[in-house]
């Protein structure tokens, strides 16, 4: 079968055919030539007109490796005398502008790209970082512009750190049972930030919410409860648990250096993952030592007593009997006599119908799905080593976890 054939069959041209072939030191170069009688386009308007003159020399495109060896498509760009846009250069239907890459090649590297690292790509396909990057921003380009964003009911909004100096970022995305995907990205996470998101998501969409999940910073609370106060808004068990988790380590390792000033025994030594761990996951030797820790009459072992009642409230499925259950958890943790502990149960009353909102949505929304999400962004930050900009940021979060649509060829590479 003659190579030709093969480029026709996986990636046929309108208006143009394949001429010579050619076998170079280190590629395959495939001759382009309009068909005759073709009009060309105009790369402004579309529109066709004749010919003014042709440009020398060919310029060359970059294809899809065929076996390994690169492939090189050479093409005489003409020049049409466009009845709106005067003399300009004609529009190839397999690049634009003056992008030296293939459509199908930008897909065929941004394909790579979700599963090694650019730098890798790069290294393999051999080309560069920036060929690589440019080629997934025109994916990215394209998916924005043709994703469906109806039918959103669920929505998760979370903060993830960038770079450094506490640099952070708004991101949003839909949960919805059987489709979730990263819908938008803001710098910071101050209520400005958002507001923006709420601004581009449009009243119309905003009022189809249902359910929405976030943590405990106050600028979402604020926000949401003004934009989207229809919407059933969850405080899930992660974070409810998560932030006790810190609670717990802060009391254990202040008490820690209490006793070490005092000269007692060091008994909290290393007992940082007894309190912190789940029961069914601790070791031999962390059982041992928790119940060693247990025999002693200290702030941590109160804490974390208050911390093993609280799984309780899980295991309710009204949110009637969970708040009953809430309020007298509060009401004891308030008795501690552990400022940090009561705090965190003073947080807990001003949050509580957000928490019962959990039960109210009968523990189908959880941030679950946003933290491993944001799980997810960070490898995505990693693998895409070599950006500078808030911009490249963008995009590679976007083709990694925003479920795009991309544009559709003959054939899949």
């Amino acid at each position: 079968m003659l190579i030709k054939t093969v480029l026709n069959r996986v990636h046929p041209l309108k208006s143009f055919v394949y001429g010579t072939v050619t076998l170079m030191a280190c590629a395959l170069r495939v001759e382009v030539r309009p068909r005759k009688g073709s009009r060309g386009r105009c790369s402004w308007c579309c529109r066709r007109g004749p010919t003014y003159d042709t440009l020398e020399p060919p310029r060359r495109f970059d294809f899809v490796p065929l076996w390994g060896i690169p492939v090189i498509l050479t093409y005489a760009m003409r020049r049409i005398d466009c009845p709106c846009c005067g003399v300009t250069v004609e529009g190839v239907p397999w690049a634009d502008g003056k992008n030296r890459a293939c459509h199908v090649y930008r897909l065929f590297l941004a394909g790579w790209a979700r599963l090694l690292s650019w730098t890798q790509v790069a290294r393999i396909f051999g080309t560069s970082w920036g060929v690589v990057y440019r080629s997934i921003e025109w994916v990215v380009e394209y998916g924005l512009k043709n994703r469906e964003l109806s039918n959103v009911r669920s929505i998760g909004i979370d903060e993830i750190a960038v770079w450094s100096h506490h640099r952070y970022l708004t991101v949003v995305y839909q949960i919805d049972e059987g489709c979730r995907r990263l819908l938008w990205i803001g710098r910071a996470r101050t209520k400005k930030t958002l507001a923006q998101f709420f601004k581009f998501w449009g009243r119309a969409r905003t009022q189809a919410l249902q359910f929405i999940c976030s943590d405990m910073w106050r600028a979402y609370l604020t926000v949401v409860a003004q934009k989207a106060g229809h919407a059933l808004h969850v405080l899930d068990r992660y974070h409810i648990v998560s932030m006790l988790n810190r609670v717990i380590d802060k009391v254990r390792a202040k008490e820690a250096k209490e006793m070490a000033r005092a000269g007692f025994e060091p008994v909290l030594r290393k007992s940082r993952w007894c309190f912190l761990k789940r029961r069914k996951n601790l070791t031999r030797r962390q059982r041992s030592k928790l119940s060693d820790v247990l025999r002693y009459n200290l702030r941590t072992v109160r804490a974390f007593l208050l911390k093993e009642a609280l799984n309780g409230l899980w295991k309710y499925k009204r949110a009637e009997a969970a708040g009953w259950f809430l309020d007298g958890w509060c009401a004891r943790a308030m008795r501690s006599r552990i400022d940090d502990i009561k705090r965190f149960a003073r947080a807990l009353r001003e949050k509580r119908p957000l928490i019962l909102n959990y039960f109210r949505a009968r523990k189908e929304i959880s941030a679950g799905a946003v933290e491993a999400f944001n799980l997810n962004a960070k490898l995505a930050i990693r693998k895409a080593r070599g950006f500078r900009t808030y911009e490249a940021l963008e995009t590679a979060l976007y083709h990694q976890l925003g479920r795009l649509p991309e544009p559709e060829f003959a054939h899949r590479f």
